[in-house]
């Protein structure tokens, strides 16, 4: 999309494809190179080393301890600034440690440029060639086909290739919808060797424009609404988009139409919107006559729940059938591929045609939807006081808590715990769930990659004692202190891993499993001191166990924070 400066050498120095290559990222756009180093790296080292310190032409290298760490900050990073990032890691073994967070990526529509070297194909002769014992050890038949299933697109640098028309084309699979992962392999002789074509510009290229909606199934939407009783929309992703957001804000409040976020990745909806129906799709579900489900995966559970008889279902979203999940067989009497925020306001539009604004049955269900809302939210408000009188903290008590130091700037990367019902969120781009895939200790990684992304910005990491310990804790509290990333992490910690106890009770509540409480394999106990591994890198931690104490707690680790020390709460809660 711009033009590659030309590479810096002295008069005795040819350019190497490690340059042009590096020339050619930051030309697209790349900010960062988030990088785990090995044996494959010299030749970019060198590239770095020749650019000189903070240089304009090349991407800035940032060092990462641990692969999972590397990803997750280029994920969080993209969901701040819409601009992928490039991870660099080291061959099969760096691949394999990465991957995790490759398919959070992958399931969350990120588009990141996901590299590694590749060990050197020659043993002899070119520079870059074998050198250390593990150069044979390392090689692969097939490196790539370790992500295949989890990225777009896969390629591996030749020799003779322009390394610009490569990573332009990496990036344009990447950024087209649905948007996604690629991964590109570098084998040390190729990028020691000298470049081809080093003057050339970089090739310029565009986003795909979004898909519009096709205008009969627009049509057909909007008449299935304005004859529905009672329409419901359920929503997770749509919230990665703005745009969407008020689109769906518009259509929900001007035409009575009830929002459901379930499971939601993003702020689909702002909490004080009238239209907002909270986070379960029961009971609204059992009386709907039309669904629309907004890029949502699981809209609801078909073993527990499901839409009556002869209702009419509606998927919308970039790939409304979610082609990359081997099943998944919710029913679907129309499915819409294109861009939400063009989709709901393109509905809007035929509504207001039809002038179903006016209709009866539209004032009928905005009373009704009041009167449901007003009951449902002194609900959650009775549950919220009462939490606050608990001898043990829950975490609605967490959450209520984390709602009163927040605000609309804050940035949260939620991991399992947070209740929503309780912590709500206005401004889109405010909230970010783990991707559908589950792949443990995301948030803390990209609550990193975002805050280096949004530095003046408090962000917040939630996340549950099992997942912390898949964050590899202490890569991630060396990077905000080497890297000056100060955020603050929110340990809910319950001694168990919640998910694995609540599945095995859901199946065998009655079983021999239930008489240890579900915590066979899922016990976490003897718990260890979590605030202490932060305080170890120089961070601001503390224990909390009692629910009166826990708001001041809060506000002394928020405070630390914005004085930029990163802060951890080890939130003793209960199970």
């Amino acid at each position: 999309m711009r033009t590659a400066p030309a590479t810096a050498t002295s008069p005795s120095q040819v350019a190497l494809t490690a340059e042009t290559y590096l020339a050619a990222l930051k030309a697209c756009g790349i900010d960062y190179l988030f990088a785990n180093a090995g044996t494959d790296f010299p030749p970019i080292i060198e590239a770095f080393a020749r650019a000189g310190a903070d240089s304009p032409g090349v991407p800035r290298p940032l060092l990462v301890p641990h692969e999972h760490v590397a990803v997750g900050m280029a994920h969080g990073y993209y969901v701040v600034t819409g601009r992928p990032q490039a991870v660099m890691l080291h061959v099969n073994v760096g691949t394999a440690n990465g991957i995790c967070a490759l398919i959070n990526a992958y399931r969350d529509d990120i588009p990141l440029l996901f590299t590694a070297g590749r060990t050197p194909i020659t043993e002899d002769g070119p520079a870059g060639t074998r050198n250390r014992p593990i150069h044979w050890a390392q090689e692969m038949f097939d490196q790539a086909g370790m992500v295949r299933e989890c990225v777009k697109w896969d390629h591996e640098l030749h020799a003779g290739e322009r390394a610009s028309d490569v990573v332009t084309r990496a990036l344009e699979v990447a950024m087209t919808a649905p948007r996604g992962p690629v991964y590109l392999t570098l084998p040390r002789e190729v990028l020691a060797a000298p470049a081809v074509d080093a003057g050339r510009a970089v090739r310029a290229w565009a986003v795909p424009a979004p898909a519009a909606p096709n205008p009969d199934a627009v049509e057909t939407v909007a008449g299935w609404i304005a004859a529905a009783r009672m329409p419901l929309v359920i929503a997770a992703g749509v919230g990665r988009s703005a745009g969407a957001v008020a689109a769906l804000a518009q259509l929900a409040e001007r035409f009575a139409v009830p929002v459901v976020t379930f499971n939601p990745r993003y702020m689909c909806l702002p909490a004080s919107h009238p239209m907002h129906l909270g986070y379960a799709p029961r009971p609204l579900l059992a009386e709907a006559d039309i669904v629309v489900v907004l890029d949502s995966d699981v809209p609801w559970f078909p073993s527990l729940e499901a839409p009556p008889a002869g209702a009419r279902i509606v998927h919308i979203a970039d790939d409304p059938i979610f082609a990359r999940y081997p099943i998944r067989s919710f029913p679907s009497d129309l499915s819409i591929a294109a861009d939400p925020a063009l989709s709901l306001a393109a509905i809007a539009d035929a509504l207001e045609r039809r002038g179903a604004q006016t209709a009866p049955a539209v004032a009928e269900r905005r009373r009704r939807l009041a009167a449901q809302s007003a009951k449902l939210r002194a609900g959650w408000a009775a549950e919220a006081e009462s939490a606050g009188r608990e001898p043990e903290i829950t975490p609605a008590w967490i959450s209520r808590c984390l709602a009163a130091v927040k605000d609309d700037d804050t940035l949260v990367f939620n991991e399992y715990h947070l209740r929503l019902e309780h912590c709500a969120f206005e401004r889109p781009g405010s909230y970010f769930g783990l991707s559908p895939a589950g792949g443990l200790g995301w948030s803390i990684c990209a609550a990193l990659g975002a805050k280096l992304a949004a530095p003046e910005r408090l962000v917040i990491a939630t996340i549950g004692d099992g997942s912390y310990m898949f964050a590899n804790p202490t890569a991630c509290h060396w990077v905000a202190d080497a890297h000056r990333l100060p955020i603050l992490t929110i340990v809910f910690n319950n001694a168990l891993w919640g998910a694995v106890r609540n599945a095995t009770l859901t199946m065998y509540g009655q079983g021999a499993a239930a008489q240890e409480r579900g915590r066979l394999l899922a016990d976490l106990r003897p718990c260890p001191a979590y605030e202490k591994l932060i305080e170890a890198q120089g961070g601001f931690g503390e224990r909390v166990e009692q629910p009166a104490a826990l708001p001041a707690t809060l506000a002394r680790a928020v405070a630390a924070v914005r004085e930029g020390h990163q802060a951890l709460l080890n939130v003793v809660c209960r199970s």
